[in-house]
């Protein structure tokens, strides 16, 4: 029985010079394919676009010459394997339908053939057109062929909407690639895009699998829009001057995309541009599954991602080709919202387009689900963690996403450099020294000024060496802004961007980076539920506390808060067993280590073991301070300092002068009267100093001068590997049971060290800068302005009341009898 559509198929076909054949789809595959290109069709790719343009867009007829050379497209096609069989049918119902609409008889449709023919230089030329002509009417009327009533009345029978594109629920996800080509038929195949793999080495260096997951996972969270949203932001501040002083500070290339975007800027265009990077996800995700670097439904996860994040942030089809324009316009640095109708109008108004359905709610959501689940995999390893949070402030390690690639020669000697420089770290310490830099006592200290800041709780502007600056007060105050979330994040991004470093040198041993790397994930994820609830803390943080000589952060985070794409959204977000990257010091202990004081910078964790290179210095210092030349020495010279130490020597030879003053004056006019040795002079200089009670030395118990030593000499040999752990503590607790009985507080504890630091200084040009300098540092130790000057004012002293108030969250130290669980 004759197929009435296939015959009235093969009918049309007449006209393109073709024999009548009573099956369309029987030419020879490699014929077809021969022919396709011969029309210009290299790809599956332009296909798709052929057979959008047969129907044209806006409800006008579509032209003839178009659709009888989408027939014979269709046809090709099938025959060559391009098309499945009832894809093929589905498309030849679909123009049979519009040329019958449009169209009442067979005359009024060769009619318009040849009219369309004249007018656009129809492909087939005039030769043989009339004599197809005629061969057409006489199948037309011996049977043959299929009369146009019997085409009417079969489209009758058959009357329903066809599926002209791949319409299972995992298959409509490809729907948002025809911006570059629409997908005909699944599954992806070489012959969808000719010159593929050329094409993704010179565009994107992209030449295998890994490059390619590398390049996806940058596309979904960071792009290029993470560069523009942040200039355009910033443009949004500026006057008219600052804008035309932006513009000229662009170099090269980049002047054209500034003058787009300061075009944008000033006429209120919306500046919003993410499809270009979210469109362009899916369509490098099909180019993975054409070349077979990605599986089916790997390809279809990252194209799903890319839908998710489109339905976060676009109400329509209109909308998400507009934002991709303007992100065309800036890559490319011409305004090409000029073109937006004639670029988008087959799209969003043929009525084959594959963008007919409603974009919200093209997915299934389970399928949206699953990639998530997907999404969250590729970023499973714990150094995406590292990756996220040393992003922020060197967006390129973004593009380092998915399987980890090898760190270029330059890059990692850059990275050993600024270990060696900033740090003062290098690989032969060991993974084990990055350790000091994880700093949990310093969160501690910061929460626990927020939450007195909040309560109205903090120190005295006034301390008996004076006030602090008014700048530095403020930003204390401000701390009250800090009391909601854990300040972990402001210690931890540092240590992250310390970790990156680390791992590019390729110096340090990469499983104890690993290790490192998880117990940052355990530690974040512990302190925060999820990711706004982290980048809440570090923008408000980074906000109250940036790093001095360094541009804040706050807008690269605020990014990452409100893009849907950020990583943080993305990662491996599971609390599991706690673990940190480093010692968390009990309470006391940290007290302990910050009486100290000025003495030393503060102690925001416990010291450790340093390397042969950190050794000398430290060995040099006590040597040249002390005369200590072994671990023996110096165990001997820190229980005296316990025990006794300078306090003993200022009651035993000083302080019986303060009962005679005669004798007092009568032994520094003897020393004054002659030559003085060294000894001598230094002895004469305090007896001046007895004498005048210069900064309140005979009013003072000078123990905190050497509680203070005792323990910056313990830290040293703590580093030199001459105390173990267990007698460092043991110091630290005989020092704090010390002060505790010496003082009641803070301030005379500051007044002491002061008295001491003054009493026992030797004799030098420098010694009235020096006390400054330590007043001046006592001050802020005292008042916590600026804050990170030294803990005093988040501590209560060593056996003293607690005085502070209880953070809200649970990122304490051990042994705080006033934290929250």
């Amino acid at each position: 029985m004759v197929d009435p559509l296939n015959a009235w198929w093969a009918q049309q076909l007449v006209l393109c010079d073709w024999a009548f054949a009573p099956d369309p789809l029987t030419v020879e595959p490699d014929v077809a394919v021969a022919r396709l290109a011969a029309l210009g069709v290299a790809d599956r790719g332009e296909l798709g676009w052929r057979l959008v343009e047969s129907h044209g867009a806006g409800g006008a007829a579509a032209d003839p010459a178009r659709l009888l050379e989408a027939l014979e497209l269709v046809a090709l096609a099938g025959a060559a394997g391009w098309l499945a069989e009832s894809s093929a049918r589905e498309w030849a119902h679909a123009l049979a339908g519009e040329i019958s609409a449009h169209h009442a008889d067979l005359d009024a449709w060769l009619v318009a053939l040849r009219r369309a023919r004249s007018a656009t230089g129809w492909v087939h030329g005039d030769d043989g057109f009339v004599e197809a002509c005629q061969a057409l009417s006489v199948l037309e009327h011996d049977g043959e062929g299929i009369t146009w009533e019997r085409l009417g009345e079969w489209l009758a029978i058959h009357d329903h909407p066809p599926v002209l594109w791949p319409d299972a629920p995992e298959a409509r996800v490809w729907r948002l690639r025809a911006g570059f080509a629409p997908a005909v038929e699944l599954p992806a195949r070489e012959n969808d895009w000719a010159g593929l793999a050329a094409w993704l080495g010179e565009a994107w260096q992209v030449h295998g699998r890994d490059d390619l997951v590398r390049a996806l996972l940058w596309l979904g969270a960071q792009g290029d829009r993470q560069g523009w949203d942040l200039d355009a932001a910033r443009l949004l501040e500026l006057d008219a001057a600052g804008r035309a002083e932006w513009m000229e500070r662009l170099e090269g290339p980049d002047r054209p995309f500034g003058r787009v975007m300061l075009g944008f800027v000033e006429h209120g265009e919306p500046l919003e541009w993410a499809a270009w990077d979210w469109l362009r996800l899916v369509d490098l995700a099909w180019a993975g599954a054409c070349l077979g670097w990605l599986e089916a439904h790997e390809a279809a996860d990252f194209a799903l991602h890319a839908a998710d994040l489109v339905e976060h942030r676009y109400s329509d089809w209109a909308a998400l080709a507009r934002a991709y324009q303007r992100g065309r316009s800036l890559f490319e640095g011409r305004n090409l919202l000029s073109s937006f109708d004639a670029d988008w109008k087959l799209l969003l108004q043929s009525p084959v387009s594959p963008w007919r359905p409603a974009l919200q709610g093209l997915i299934d959501p389970t399928l949206l689900e699953r990639s998530r689940v997907a999404m969250r995999q590729w970023r499973r390893d714990p150094r995406h963690w590292v990756l996220a949070l040393a992003a922020v402030r060197e967006p390129e390690l973004a593009g380092r996403q998915g399987p980890a690639a090898p760190v270029p020669a330059a890059r990692r000697e850059d990275a050993r450099q600024y270990l060696a420089e900033t740090l003062d770290l290098h690989p032969d310490e060991g993974v084990e020294a990055l350790s000091r830099y994880w700093l949990p006592a310093q969160a501690h200290h910061l929460n626990q000024l927020a939450a007195d800041a909040a309560h109205g709780a903090l120190p005295p502007a006034e301390t008996p060496f004076g006030a602090p600056e008014p700048a530095a007060l403020e930003v204390r105050d401000g701390l009250r802004r800090g009391s909601r979330h854990a300040a972990t994040v402001h210690m931890a991004e540092k240590y992250a961007f310390y970790l990156q470093m680390a791992m590019d040198c390729e110096g340090f041993e990469a499983e104890g980076l690993a290790a490192l790397a998880d117990a940052l994930r355990a530690s974040l994820c512990r302190f925060y539920p999820d990711a706004r609830r982290l980048l809440e803390a570090w923008a408000g943080w980074e906000a109250l506390l940036p790093e001095e000589g360094q541009p804040s952060l706050t807008a690269e985070i605020r990014w990452h808060q409100e893009d849907p794409g950020s990583l943080f959204h993305w990662l491996d977000w599971r609390a599991g067993e706690w673990q940190e990257p480093g010692p968390r010091p009990s309470l006391s202990h940290f007290t302990a280590m910050s009486l100290v004081g000025p003495l030393n910078s503060p102690a925001w964790s416990l010291p450790h073991p340093e390397s042969a290179r950190e050794c000398v210095s430290i060995r040099e210092w006590v040597d040249g301070h002390y005369g200590l030349h072994s671990a023996e020495e110096l165990a001997d010279f820190l229980d005296f300092l316990l025990e006794a130490g300078d306090r003993q020597e200022y009651q035993i030879n000083y302080a019986p002068y303060t009962l005679n003053e005669g004798r007092l004056a009568s032994e520094i006019a003897t020393l004054e009267s002659g030559e003085c040795s060294d000894e001598e002079r230094t002895h004469l200089l305090r007896l001046q100093r007895v004498r005048d009670n210069e900064d309140g030395c005979n009013d003072t118990d000078l123990a905190a001068w050497d509680i203070a030593q005792a323990v910056d000499l313990a830290i040293a040999a703590r580093q030199l590997g001459w105390l173990e752990a267990a007698a460092f503590t043991a110091i630290l607790e005989r020092a704090h049971a010390l002060a505790a009985a010496h003082y009641a507080g803070w301030e005379e504890y500051a007044r002491a060290l002061h008295a001491g630091f003054s009493f026992f200084m030797g004799e030098t040009p420098e010694r009235e800068s020096f006390l400054a300098g330590f007043r001046q540092a006592l001050v802020a130790w005292l008042s916590a302005a600026p804050p990170l000057a030294g803990p005093w004012a988040s501590l209560d002293f060593p056996g003293a009341r607690p005085r502070h108030w209880a953070p809200l969250h649970i990122d304490t130290l051990p042994g705080d009898s006033r934290q929250l669980h």
